[in-house]
């Protein structure tokens, strides 16, 4: 028999609080009823912690905290717990109710018994402060080894009792009962903390206490009722059992002298060994709509549970994709974060035959015995991993090792994605140690918006801006795989938006148009430019590595170790993916990669910036782009971030000829071969678009979809033949990493005075009819009209495909010396229609 299935076979036939109760003496006493002893039971475990308050702690069995518990039985138990508080108050006073659940045992619960009610706004109290964001209240857990309790709502009139739906009588909800959840209800201390400190700020006439179980003592029985005459509210209480824990002289110190004895014993209550080199979790881009909260710190609305419902099933299908083969899987949330990692999981189990079990990790030290009458079979330890504001310590993760999970989904939110999240004795890595896949998926932290006082956040008058959409990503837009990279663009591949190059020059040197406005027709390179592309690939492969290398390294040690990359498309997005395998490959890190767009003169994609912050940490965001020419999109990038709190503008580069940044792989002006072609090496993406006509104030902007150029697609080609250079390159990029982080980094702009004078010199006088660098010249020769082509004295196979290209547009390659650059491409500054030659003349189109 395995030891799983002895496991379960055991857990039928012995309870889990056989081994403190034969000990110390402790015991579960149902209420009275037939089987109410068995009852109480099934429910509950015991366990034991270091702590000089209680000893003993009982385990629930549906919490879904210390013991795996399918999360539809979780979920299914706080839904009816909220039922329940209906029919007890009325349809009339329920629909009036504000629950109030505790962290961090009962975020979870409280939640659900919200959901039941079902028109409730919750809030549950946290150890989390969040800079910014004014206390409404906070109290204190007198048995608890963490006491003080945060209140934290985003409307100040939550707690008031003058809340209710967008379209409600505001006066109507004054005075609405509130409902507060814990998991249990044992001296009544707690709760009774709470409803003094609210009563005395928001004073109200009717209170409803909701547990899991009423464990209070015969003494305690009549507290409940003399308070309530002191306060003069009403206050009752629903729990779906009751009992009592009766607990012989003494009973304090036997059990501290029992932790003493079994702490470090064995392997259940150490630990884990890490086995180095395990492959790296994977990491599930859960598409959490933008605007909804991670759970109730700061409030969850009527509004938001309605903007999550219809989106769990599409979020568990994704989890479910990455699940390979695995029959047994743990839903695993992060000590306050229970209610998104539990409704994930009621999901997984309707998109899956797997056997999906829930629970969550804890800040709680106890007890592990690897026994099956002790309720707690074995812990897992591992740094605190989202700089709490008490300071690091040891949290735990219990029940997961050794029951036999094939895999694992840890679900945190975005500010626990931290390096301690990823460090080798960090949790990610415990669990590696016992399973064979480890999924990681993150919630995006919510961050308050605040409106006139007196203003609830879900009344009609307040105007959020629309949700926007998910990225759009591979196969159904471009021709990466969907984690590759995701496009906060809208697509336009329906959308006729090409135009001859001559006209569009035109329109562009006259004013009539901006260049953003239409996308030139699609360069289709013959027989001869594609061989040349090629050659020019394997020669350049491994130089583009390095420096791929390079510039990941660098944003990784001076960025920290979780950056979000945001390439500016499109010829930022190889490079961003590049980025992405290279942590990966390098260091197991699964990097999120989007791509935005930004627009000379119209700036960067306003919107693309709000899903970003709504989704991570601005300050962890790092733009990618392809190089730099003479450093405009750098200057417009810097500039349009401005009205954007958070954002750091630095451009990390490939390739920083102009000297325009401070984060670059290498400042040589050499052949990058994505820059050869158009959306062939760029997953079939056009370049952007912008026009009023088809981007809206609320919407991305656009971009082109080619799939019909999928036959001469070598975007993949691109990318693999790069990547298959990383490990011959290891040393070459930790040495110039070393050197380049000692170095001084200092833009010089050198490349800008350059283009100045080049302007001047040959009497263009425009430097944006200036484009320095390999790149750039690469790019007039296929979507503009070229003057001809300066090009650096000497210079070999990095022109190649300048020259042939040169050659089939009639346009001449002047060498000259002194260029900073190893050429630089100006377009024709005296254009006319059908000009097509380098002297500007006009001739007939034919």
């Amino acid at each position: 028999m395995s030891e799983r299935a002895a496991r379960k076979e055991t857990a039928n036939v012995v309870w889990s609080g056989s081994w403190v109760a034969q000990r110390l003496g402790v015991e579960l006493v149902g209420n009275g009823k037939p089987d109410g002893d068995r009852e109480l039971r099934d429910l509950l475990g015991l366990a034991l912690r270091r702590n000089p308050k209680r000893a003993h702690l009982l385990v629930s069995n549906v919490l879904g905290k210390h013991v795996p518990q399918k999360p539809s039985v979780v979920y299914g138990v706080g839904f009816e717990l909220g039922r329940r508080v209906r029919e007890l108050l009325g349809d009339a006073e329920g629909r009036r109710a504000v629950v109030l659940g505790y962290a961090e045992t009962a975020t979870g619960l409280g939640h659900a018994v919200a959901d039941g009610l079902g028109v409730a706004p919750y809030l549950h109290s946290t150890r989390r402060p969040v800079e910014g964001v004014e206390r409404a209240g906070g109290f204190e857990e007198s048995h608890s080894h963490a006491t003080s309790h945060l209140l934290l709502p985003e409307d100040p009139n939550l707690l008031a009792g003058e809340c209710g739906p967008a379209d409600a009588d505001t006066d109507a909800y004054a005075d609405a009962p509130l409902v507060l959840v814990d998991d249990e209800f044992s001296t009544g201390n707690t709760v009774l903390n709470t409803i003094r400190a609210l009563h005395e700020r928001y004073p109200r006439s009717r209170y409803v206490v909701v547990a899991l179980v009423d464990m209070r003592s015969p003494a305690d029985h009549g507290r409940l009722t003399e308070f309530a005459a002191e306060i003069g509210a009403r206050v009752d209480l629903v729990a779906r059992s009751s009992g009592t824990v009766t607990l012989p002289e003494g009973v304090l110190e036997k059990g501290q002298a029992l932790v003493t004895a079994h702490e470090g014993a064995g392997p259940a209550g150490s630990r884990a060994a890490v086995e180095q080199g395990r492959r790296p979790c994977t990491r599930v881009d859960l598409q959490w709509p933008v605007g909804v909260p991670d759970g109730g710190r700061h409030g969850f609305t009527p509004a938001h549970r309605a903007a999550l419902e219809p989106v769990l099933p599409a979020m568990a299908a994704r989890i479910a994709a990455s699940l390979g083969g695995a029959r047994r899987v743990l839903i695993l949330g992060f000590e306050e974060l229970m209610y998104a990692p539990l409704r994930l999981g009621a999901a997984l189990e309707d998109h899956t035959d797997a056997e999906v079990r829930y629970s969550t990790t804890t800040r709680s030290p106890v007890l592990a015995v690897d026994d099956p009458g002790y309720a707690i079979r074995s812990r897992l330890v591992f740094p605190a991993h989202d700089n709490p504001a008490d300071g690091p310590g040891d949290r735990y993760a219990y029940n997961v090792a050794g029951a036999g999970f094939d895999a694992v989904v840890v679900t945190v939110d975005s500010t626990a994605d931290t390096p301690e999240l990823h460090a080798p004795d960090g949790l990610l890595a415990q669990l590696a140690a016992h399973t064979d896949h480890v999924l990681l998926a993150v919630v995006p932290s919510y961050v308050p918006s605040y409106v006139p006082s007196g203003l609830p956040s879900y009344v009609s008058e307040r105007q959020e801006p629309p949700m926007l959409p998910e990225p759009l990503r591979g196969p159904a837009f471009s021709s990466y795989a969907p984690d590759e990279v995701g496009w906060l663009l809208q697509d336009l591949s329906d959308t006729e938006l090409e135009a001859p190059t001559e006209e569009r020059e035109e329109a562009i040197q006259s004013g009539g148009a901006h260049y953003a406005e239409s996308l030139p027709v699609e360069y289709q390179p013959s027989a001869q430019y594609q061989s040349l592309f090629k050659a020019a690939l394997d020669l350049s492969a491994a130089r583009v590595a390095r420096a791929v290398g390079t510039v990941t390294e660098t944003v990784l040690a001076e960025r920290g170790a979780r950056p979000v990359l945001v390439s500016l498309a499109r010829a930022g997005t190889p490079v961003g993916v590049l980025m992405r395998r290279w942590a990966r490959h390098r260091h197991g890190l699964d990097l999120p990669h989007y791509a935005v767009s930004i627009v000379r003169g119209r700036g960067i994609d306003a919107n693309a910036l709000r899903w970003l912050a709504a989704h991570h940490d601005p300050a962890d965001v790092v733009f990618v782009d392809g190089w730099t020419g003479k450093g405009a999109i750098t200057r417009e990038l810097s500039a349009a971030l401005d009205g954007f709190g958070g954002f750091n503008s630095e451009i990390a580069v490939l390739a920083d000829p102009g000297g325009c940044v401070r984060t670059y792989g290498t400042r040589e002006d050499f052949l990058i071969p994505s820059a050869c072609l158009n959306s062939t090496v760029s997953g079939l993406i056009s370049r952007t678009v912008l026009r009023s006509d088809l981007v809206g104030p609320d919407d991305f902007h656009g971009a082109k979809f080619y799939r019909e150029l999928a036959d001469t697609d070598v975007s993949g080609h691109f990318l693999d033949t790069v990547a298959d250079h990383f490990d011959e390159v290891v040393d070459a990029v930790d040495a110039e990493t070393k050197e380049l982080l000692a170095a001084d980094r200092a833009p010089t702009w050198e490349g800008w005075a350059a283009v100045e004078r080049i302007s001047e010199e040959y009497g263009i006088h425009d430097v944006n009819l200036v484009k320095p660098g390999v790149g750039e010249t690469t790019r007039v020769l296929l979507r503009r009209v070229p003057w001809k082509i300066l090009a650096k004295r000497g210079a070999g196979a990095d022109l190649e495909h300048i020259r042939l290209l040169a050659e089939q547009r009639g346009v001449p390659v002047e060498e000259v010396d002194e260029l900073p650059y190893t050429c630089v491409g100006l377009i024709h500054p005296k254009y006319t229609r059908g000009a097509t030659g380098a002297d500007g003349r006009a001739v007939e189109s034919k």
